[in-house]
């Protein structure tokens, strides 16, 4: 026997088979258990967007450890006409680790695995027996927000193997990468749990035992008290997954079969007759298992936002790029790097450079961590809870500013006397001007968000608030803010499904209902482009008119940033544009817009503002926001009751010249000193 361990590389959408053979054991075996098991573990990959090689080394290893031969083959290499078949001879056992992709469909190298085997499952040249003798198990990999297509292709596969008489070993597992729903918490976990399992019903498999109790129970039971409990009632759900899966099939083809038909013949009666008996019992479980269902909804109507593993893990996040603070269950606060720089002396974020935000005093929060999309660019790699609606537990918005306010203070205190820090900067610093609602998640999915937006403006804090354009009516009744942002990530239907992967079936016509929506707000409006190389760069005619359609004020186009290796996302630094490349695209973007033109760069944050001309006054741009101006202006609409409205331009303000596209700063404020960091040639500043 031999064992070749073989690895698996991520590259742009496609499963690479890597020869680099970790190592090669060749040995001869004449133990007992080999004679009994007369065969190999074969592990069959079906992975491509959920690339975790971890999970075929793992069992590869786990598999050596107790002396049994694993042999890894991705689907793409494997044959189904040619070697299902021989599957029933070979007294070898299939894994199949399969994930299901967009819209419930197979990945592309399972693609035709999947069709000739859902094929072969109804063809009556092959017959219900075609695959008897042939041992399987199935693990899927899915994400339970997709929930009309969670995990489906490995339930079809289960299905249509058990279909053609191959027998399951175990039942089939659920990894689910929706943290908040998975069952041990993670899709690592799940998988952990499932192939714990595997490996000791194979062992029984080895000793020769047809169950894990030695087999002398009767169906359904098992007298040992301390064997084979795991798999009684891996059995017993597997007979039951059984009838779920297969019943409606036969039952349809039957009913198809009887409308031709005016007499049955006799031979086929009691086909039909279990049939209906198994209808029946289908019905049963399957109201059954609706009503647990429910009863699930219910108690998960108002849980928490953030369980105990997901704070960890989250927090783990923070603490590596920033300083992360939790406030509540449902929200976050962050002191970005860009703060410690402000704090120094050594430049602000683009922010500061086109609107004139004080970036020390820059609360960054949101009071969502929720959200609808599961962008590739994510740098949370979509640990935080995703949903279409809200379904958790509410704190008030009184209670979320409070210790939003709280939490920025202390971490401002943390810069106390560390060298290079402004002692004025730091004193302002404790005091917050600023909220960008931004940090991570839809804070507009907040169901009090109208509220915790009044509660800044008494406090004289402006609002910087962004939308992934998945909630067109709650943009609608929202209430001024300050600036309001809209990401478009991607202009086409195809682009946007690829990129931001929203959970919404109908995500791209809310998508331009929210575009919409923004161009009826009378103040600040802005569209958030991110570059993504290879992925977005090209629709410069696309975006044109989108632009058109919502008409916002501003225009920021940022090049993506890479936040690490992810295996939610396939992102690579390949995929981060150059900043020339970024100004390249800005160039040709704004000669299609006839009503817009290039205002400001931030060449440290790889970013650039397109302006309305109509904040060019007399040759001299106005990006700017007089603040004071905008709380005066929020107040009035406030005791006014909605009635006293105001425009964009009512509170903006001057430019300076060093913040101008075109400027030799690039962007970076005069007032500060440039900091160039040990062994880098370049001069860099905050981000």
């Amino acid at each position: 026997f031999s064992c070749i361990q073989t690895g698996y590389v991520w590259r742009k959408q496609k499963l690479v088979f890597s020869p680099h053979c970790v190592h090669k054991i060749d040995q001869q075996f004449s133990s007992s258990k080999y004679l009994s098991f007369r065969g190999r573990l074969q592990i069959i990959l079906g992975l491509i967007f959920f690339c975790f090689q971890g999970f075929a080394r793992n069992l590869a290893e786990d598999l050596h450890a107790l002396d049994l031969i694993a042999e890894v083959i991705d689907l793409k290499d494997y044959d189904p006409e040619d070697s299902l078949s021989d599957e029933c001879t070979s007294k070898a056992i299939c894994v199949f680790l399969l994930a299901t992709y967009t819209d419930g469909l197979p990945t592309e190298n399972a693609e035709w695995f999947c069709k000739w085997l859902e094929e072969a499952s109804t063809d009556f040249r092959y017959g219900q027996t075609y695959l008897k003798g042939m041992r399987y198990a199935v693990f899927g990999l899915g994400n339970s927000v997709y929930t009309g297509h969670y995990n489906t292709v490995s339930k079809n596969v289960d299905k249509w193997l058990w279909m053609l008489s191959a027998a399951r070993i175990l039942t089939r597992g659920e990894g689910d990468a929706n943290v908040v729903k998975s069952r041990h918490g993670s899709l690592e976990a799940d998988f952990g749990s499932w192939k714990a399992r595997l490996l000791k019903r194979l062992e029984a498999l080895v000793r020769g035992e047809k169950k894990a109790c030695s087999g002398k129970c009767k169906k359904g039971t098992c007298k040992s008290k301390g064997k084979g409990k795991v798999l009684e009632q891996s059995e017993h759900h597997s007979s039951e997954e059984q009838l779920m899966e297969t019943s409606s099939d036969a039952e349809s083809a039957t009913g198809e079969e009887a409308d031709h038909r005016s007499v049955v013949d006799m031979e086929d009666l009691g086909n039909v007759m279990n049939l209906m008996r198994k209808a029946k019992v289908r019905r049963m479980v399957e109201d059954s298992r609706q009503e647990l269902k429910r009863r699930k909804s219910e108690e998960e109507e108002h849980r928490e936002m953030i369980t105990p593993a997901l704070r960890e893990a989250l927090t783990k996040q923070g603490s590596r790029r920033c300083f992360l603070c939790w406030r509540s269950d449902h929200s976050d606060v962050l002191l970005a790097v860009i703060l410690q720089s402000m704090l120094r002396g050594r430049g602000g974020c683009y922010k500061h450079t086109f609107y004139g935000i004080e970036s020390h005093r820059c609360m960054e929060a949101t009071p969502s961590l929720a959200c609808a999309n599961k962008c590739v660019f994510c740098w949370r790699h979509h640990t935080n809870p995703v949903g279409t609606e809200w379904r958790w537990k509410m704190d008030p918005p009184e209670i979320i500013l409070q210790e939003a306010l709280q939490n920025h203070q202390n971490m401002i205190k943390q810069f106390r006397g560390v060298p290079g820090v402004r002692p004025e900067r730091f004193e302002e610093g404790l005091t917050a001007k600023h909220c960008a609602l931004s940090l991570v998640g839809e804070p507009i999915m907040y169901p009090e968000i109208n509220a915790f937006i009044r509660l800044l403006h008494r406090q004289r804090i402006s609002s910087f608030l962004v939308t992934n354009a998945q909630f067109p009516e709650e943009i609608r009744s929202l209430v001024p803010v300050t600036q309001l942002y809209v990401s478009v990530d991607a202009s086409t239907k195809d682009s946007l499904k690829k990129i931001d992967r929203p959970l919404f079936k109908d995500f791209w016509q809310r998508f331009l209902d929210s575009l919409k929506a923004l161009g009826e707000k009378q103040q600040r409006t802005v569209y958030r482009l991110t570059l993504v190389k290879a992925w977005n760069v090209d629709e410069l005619k696309a975006y044109a008119d989108l632009i058109s359609l919502g008409q916002p004020d501003f225009i920021e186009v940022k090049g993506v940033t890479y936040c690490g290796e992810s295996s939610a996302s396939n992102l690579t630094m390949a995929n981060v544009p150059w900043h020339e490349e970024v100004v390249h695209f800005v160039r040709q973007l704004a000669d299609l817009l006839p009503d817009y033109d290039i205002a400001s760069e931030h060449e440290h944050s790889n970013c650039l503002l397109i302006a309305h001309r109509k904040f060019n006054v007399e040759g001299q741009w106005w990006t700017w926001i007089d603040y004071e101006r905008f709380q005066e202006f929020a107040q009035l609409y406030e005791e006014s009751g909605g009635q006293r409205t105001f425009s964009a331009e009512d509170y903006m303000a001057r430019t300076p010249d060093w913040a101008l596209f075109g400027a030799k700063e690039r962007g970076f404020d005069p007032a500060d000193t440039r900091f160039q960091r040990k062994n880098k040639t370049k001069d860099i500043s905050g981000c």
